[in-house]
């Protein structure tokens, strides 16, 4: 989605590292609020994939999975035991800093709702911030997030051999185990010979020269530039040989065997994606308005809008996952405390502490990723006292993180550009409306959105409480500076107003009027000034609308409940993996440029732009599921309204997830016109529809050739075995003039009223699109195929027979 920056990219990611303390063990006491306190040896193994520990009486190991792990602490961040007796049988005094330092809280779970804490205090001084930190880049690393098929095979196995007691009676029982050690070394020989070997009988293998033909014919993407990114080499082909061929004697022979291609197809440098898309990729100088920000609504909400807990811990798990715009609604505390407080007004949610949240806030705010935070408010504190306990908050817990002063650079005025990323990096600003002196004041009385007063209104059905705040006291209006929310008048008087800092907000469904009545006006828009999308307040169960809507025109903070993890949750949580998980993507050119001008409606090449042909076989799947269960697989693009193509299909299985092979046609999109800003989702299901994994892949770094996609679950956390086996291509669009005759005389689009056409266009980005039918004519012309050596040799690898491999007639 995003522009990245020209010429090769030098990867920066680093690959997981486990510090020798970790490694070697450290001992801690293991307590809960309901169990007896254990001694317990905390570990992680050499490769960084599993947290382990044992003690007690029975000394069996536990293990949890570290890529589950959400967020570590320690201090006064980390939990404290509530019950007196057992504070004293730690040896805990509550306030205590020597106390709180000992102490190390892990959170974990799949999804941001339902978390697990594991408590532990440390018996040494000095190590919990080791653990703490050491354990905390473990499970935020990007490339082990990110990881090979073989890498993940190898994860399983080494899961399977930790409970040492099964393993070695099984081992034992078929004579392959006497002296009952289990060793790392005995995991990769089961690993090589059991997992990736399986099912070859024969000795087949593949000449150095046609490796080389296949990487450089199917594997490599023509897209690239031939220069920066020229065809690999013998040289560079024999050295992928010697990574992946063990046989020194076919290696001398220049040849690779089944068993190091099996590797090689299921390595690192064959992933679907190339880890640089996954690096800081994006030019973070550019001015914050040129960015899609990773945006959040009422962020303290846990279930629906309605009723439910709100919750201060939403706030760490929405920052944790690279959000970097939350919302906060405040609302005057009552007495005697008279301490501002966070809930949604007019509902039955439960309240919780301002200060409490601003607290988390501080604490995780840049865990994930250093580049600027916006914190939302939808102010409702009609209490001159309580807005400047909320101000000052924010500048004590925050301090010079806090950005109150405008840079010298960048003045607010009419026509200055807004600062970058890189220059607000580490910096915290606040959204909120802001008090001018010329303007009368109200005394505290709540203003409506349209400009009228009033003391009090009931919650609207559309716009929920967003459409009613208060008039800024002065110290949360000196808080206010590159963000400063206005009405939406028009685009013309925003326009004349020429005031880059100003920003507004639309509800889903005025947004939805804008993007169709004035999308190209939407667009020039967002090229200066922030927008702010937000559901609507009919949402009541929390559901979300497709983000993919208003990043086409532009929109920056496109913010969703993260509470939901349903389809647009999970396409936002997919995109913004990407350029280092930051929560800031460039977006493309185009949409930068005042000179460019763009119709997000288009369905014809945009002017510079290069429109891409996407095809995607499903080959096969493997360990899809621990079930005896039928499953398919979805393929959806998602992108402009011309890109977006909803629901293909392919067959359920029979009673088969464990290695199901699919012998259905070429899934094709003729014309993805705006490559930068579309995705490829690739998803499994069971017969019944139950959500198994999926993978959100960016369409402009899709690599072509035989891959397999190793799936996610909805928080887009990695499975650990479930992947399927597909052919892409990834090609430059040829316009074929019949296919375009034949469309425009077959297609009823093409006699509607432009506002019909869009309204038809925008019906496979909703929630529920209705399918759209249009007659197309595919002509499928492949060029040089595999030899028939290699051939077999792919059979023999997936167990597939590949019929779609055999050449076909041009029609």
């Amino acid at each position: 989605m995003a522009g990245a920056k020209p010429g090769v990219h030098a990867l920066q990611l680093k690959p997981v590292s486990v510090h020798e303390v970790l490694k070697r063990g450290s001992k801690f006491i293991k307590w809960d609020e309901e169990a007896i306190p254990t001694l317990v040896t905390l570990k992680v193994d050499p490769d960084g994939f599993f947290l382990y520990w044992s003690g007690g009486t029975s000394m069996d190991v536990e293990i949890l999975d570290i890529s589950q792990i959400r967020d570590t602490r320690t201090g006064r961040f980390a939990r404290f035991p509530k019950d007196p007796r057992l504070r004293e049988t730690l040896g805990l005094i509550k306030g205590d800093s020597y106390s709180e330092s000992k102490l190390l809280t892990i959170v974990f779970g799949n999804d941001l709702v339902n978390l697990y804490f594991l408590n532990f205090q440390a018996v040494q001084e000095g190590y919990c911030k080791v653990w703490t930190d050491e354990l905390f880049k473990l499970a935020t690393n990007i490339l082990s997030q990110n990881a090979s098929r073989n890498t993940f095979l190898f994860k399983a196995i080494l899961k399977m051999f930790s409970d040492k007691k099964r393993v070695e009676m099984a081992l034992e029982h078929c004579g392959l185990v006497n002296n009952r050690v289990i060793s790392r070394m005995l995991c990769k020989v089961f690993f090589f010979t059991v997992c990736v070997c399986s099912g070859s009988k024969g000795k087949p293998f593949l000449s150095l020269d046609q490796l080389m033909d296949f990487i450089n014919r199917k594997q490599r993407d023509s897209r690239l530039n031939e220069v920066l990114y020229p065809p690999l080499k013998r040289d560079q082909v024999h050295q992928l040989m010697e990574r992946y061929e063990t046989n020194t004697s076919q290696l001398e022979r220049d040849q690779i065997s089944l068993m190091g291609f099996a590797k090689y197809l299921g390595g690192e440098e064959n992933s679907v994606v190339p880890p640089e898309r996954l690096d800081l990729i994006d030019d973070m100088n550019q001015p914050l308005s040129h960015y899609f920000i990773n945006s959040s609504h009422n962020t303290y909400l846990t279930v629906g809008q309605l009723t439910g807990t709100s919750s201060v811990e939403m706030y760490r798990q929405v920052l944790l996952t690279g959000c970097r715009c939350i919302e906060l609604d405040c609302w005057k505390g009552r007495p005697p405390e008279e301490e501002p407080i966070i809930t949604h007004g007019f509902t039955m949610t439960t309240e919780i502490s301002f200060k409490e949240v601003i607290e988390a806030i501080a604490e995780s705010a840049f865990k994930t990723s250093p580049y600027p935070l916006i914190l939302s408010f939808e102010n409702h504190v009609d209490s001159a006292k309580q807005q400047a306990k909320m101000a000052e908050y924010c500048r004590t817990m925050f301090g010079d993180a806090l950005l109150i002063e405008p840079l010298e650079k960048y003045p607010l005025d009419p026509g200055q550009q807004l600062p970058s990323p890189q220059e607000l990096m580490g910096k915290i600003l606040i959204k909120n409306k802001k008090k001018h002196h010329h303007r009368a004041s109200n005394g505290g009385s709540i203003r409506r959105k349209d400009g009228t007063d009033e003391q009090s209104s009931p919650l609207n059905g559309v716009y929920g409480t967003a459409y009613s705040e208060v008039n800024a006291t002065e110290e949360m209006s000196t808080l206010v500076n590159y963000i400063e929310p206005v009405k939406f008048k028009s685009f013309e008087a925003a326009s004349k107003r020429n005031k880059y800092f100003e920003m507004s907000s639309f509800v889903e469904t005025k947004g939805m009027d804008t993007l169709k009545n004035s999308p190209m006006e939407f667009v020039e828009y967002n090229k200066k000034q922030l927008s702010r999308i937000y559901p609507k307040g009919t949402r009541v169960d929390s559901s979300n609308y497709m983000p993919q809507l208003f990043w086409n025109v532009g929109c920056q903070m496109v913010a969703l409940n993260f509470q939901t993890l349903d389809l647009p949750m999970q396409l936002n949580m997919g995109v913004f993996e990407y350029n280092c998980h930051c929560g800031y993507l460039l977006k493309p050119e185009f949409m930068r440029r005042t000179d460019k001008h763009f119709d997000p409606f288009t369905m014809g090449i945009v002017d510079g732009i290069v429109a891409n042909t996407i095809k995607i076989k499903i080959i096969s799947g493997q360990f899809l599921n621990d079930k005896k269960v039928g499953v398919y697989v979805e393929v959806d693009m998602f992108g402009l309204p011309a890109d977006t193509k909803r629901k293909y299909r392919t067959k359920t299985s029979n009673n088969n997830s464990l290695d199901p092979v699919w012998d259905d046609e070429t899934f094709v999109f003729n014309k993805v016109v705006l490559p930068t800003l579309a995705s490829l989702r690739v998803a499994v299901y069971e017969e019944n529809g139950k959500f198994i994994g999926h993978r959100i892949l960016p369409v402009s770094a899709l690599r072509p050739g035989y891959h397999y996609i190793c799936l996610k679950n909805e928080l887009n956390q990695p499975l650990l075995l479930s992947s399927l086996l597909v052919y892409t291509e990834a090609q430059d669009y040829i316009p074929n003039e019949h296919q375009e005759y034949a469309e425009a005389l077959t297609n009823p689009i093409k006699h509607l009223s432009l506002l019909a056409q869009r309204e038809r266009q925008l019906l496979a980005l909703m929630e529920d699109p209705t399918e759209v039918s249009h007659a197309c004519f595919y002509v499928c012309l492949r060029q040089h195929w595999l030899s028939s050596s290699l051939y077999k040799i792919l059979v023999t690898v997936t167990v597939v027979k590949f019929d779609f491999l055999q050449p076909i007639n041009p029609l």
